[in-house]
């Protein structure tokens, strides 16, 4: 089976459809798959659901599928830094799941495992909990959780082989790891491919058996919040 596309539109190609539900990996604006955010605007997608830690920034990232009013439904920890996510939740013409962070990253983990739910602490008494189960343990309360199965993954790793195995760097190992596992078809752009065998296999974060389409390209290093003290 080939993996290896020429580019972000063609590894997308026949897997897209208006209404789908899409995973999409990365934390801030580490690991995002850029290039294959920007093949979802340009095919024009929409009515999109999309779990992510994040929804990126205004103009980049999972941002510019807000601009162009391609993404009916975020799930999604942290919104903070995105200006135009928060003007179109506010009016009413965006839905917004919220998920604490670790249950986020659990119901991608849980689904891709094939778990269709769990129980959690994290959430009990407060409004994420409104409208679910609440089952006591040893004492102790928790919530019902269930795994998030995508019709789509989309993910950003450091380095892969034609196999499909994936190395990631530093925090993109947060959410693109669960993110790729849980779509029925994974999509992952790479820095660089390698040779089959020139990756260590104590060093492969993720299987290849779960990536079924692979795309390289050049990639922007933002900075999320970028600080710095004046000059002396």
């Amino acid at each position: 089976m080939k993996k290896v596309y020429p580019d972000a539109a063609a590894a997308l190609d026949g897997l897209l459809f208006d209404g789908m539900f899409i995973a999409a990996g990365g934390f801030g604006l580490g690991g995002i798959p850029e290039l294959l955010i920007a093949a979802l605007r340009e095919a024009g997608t929409r009515n999109l659901t999309v779990a992510s830690n994040n929804a990126g920034v205004d103009g980049f990232g999972l941002g510019v599928l807000l601009e162009s009013r391609q993404v009916k439904k975020m799930i999604s920890s942290y919104v903070g830094e995105n200006a135009e996510f928060m003007r179109q939740y506010l009016s009413g013409e965006l839905e917004l799941e919220f998920n604490p962070q670790g249950t986020l990253a659990e119901r991608m983990r849980a689904g891709g495992a094939g778990i269709p739910g769990f129980y959690t602490a994290t959430g009990v008494g407060t409004v994420i909990a409104e409208g679910k189960e609440v089952k006591s343990f040893n004492g102790r309360d928790y919530v019902l959780e269930t795994g998030i199965v995508a019709d789509l993954s989309i993910v950003k790793a450091w380095k892969a082989d034609p196999s499909g195995n994936l190395v990631f760097r530093k925090t993109a190992r947060n959410f693109n790891p669960p993110a790729a596992t849980c779509g029925k078809v994974c999509v992952a752009e790479v820095e660089e491919i390698v040779p089959l065998g020139a990756l260590d296999p104590d060093s492969i974060h993720l299987p290849g058996i779960y990536v079924h389409r692979i795309v390289q390209g050049a990639h922007e290093k933002r900075i999320e919040q970028r600080t710095v003290r004046p000059r002396a």
